[in-house]
């Protein structure tokens, strides 16, 4: 990676408008019909952390959304980076924090991939990602989603951090 990489949750409304900006102009979501009053929606809902990758200058370039908490603990909802930066290591960047902030509560951690998007789900089972399924018509009819799942290990054995 070239650029100096702080990891940080999203800090303002302009951060917020940024990553939903960069959702609704980029795969899959332009193939999926996601739009940016629904991609900063996502971004700003209250059940989700939101962390944002920056470079020097405070440059903005990518984001990760999670879900922590609830029924589908361990899941990595959204991942993107910038257009311009991509093929920097921000994604596997991403990834590596996301990774770690999971295993911290689960043993599980879970993504979904469109079909279509090939060059993530190669990067996601290089990383040990293992397809458990296809969900049918998930998030609009017509296309599928692939649950991946990387696991350290059961449910019943796993101790989460103390925090």
């Amino acid at each position: 990676m070239q650029t100096p990489l702080t990891i940080r949750p999203l800090a303002s409304a302009a951060d917020a408008q940024w990553c939903a900006t960069l959702m609704a102009s980029s795969e899959p979501w332009l193939s999926l019909g996601r739009s940016y009053a629904q991609s900063l929606t996502l971004v700003q809902a209250t059940d989700r952390e939101v962390h944002l990758a920056v470079g020097d200058g405070e440059r903005r370039l990518g984001f990760v959304v999670l879900v922590l908490h609830g029924a589908f603990t361990g899941y990595l909802q959204t991942i993107a980076v910038a257009h311009d930066a991509r093929g920097q290591g921000i994604g596997s960047a991403l990834l590596d924090f996301t990774e770690s902030l999971i295993l911290q509560v689960s043993p599980n951690v879970f993504l979904c991939v469109s079909p279509f998007n090939t060059g993530a789900r190669r990067l996601y089972e290089r990383r040990g990602y293992v397809m458990v399924g296809t969900l049918t018509d998930f998030l609009v009819a017509g296309f599928d989603e692939l649950l991946m799942r990387k696991t350290i290990g059961p449910l019943s054995s796993f101790t989460p951090a103390s925090g």
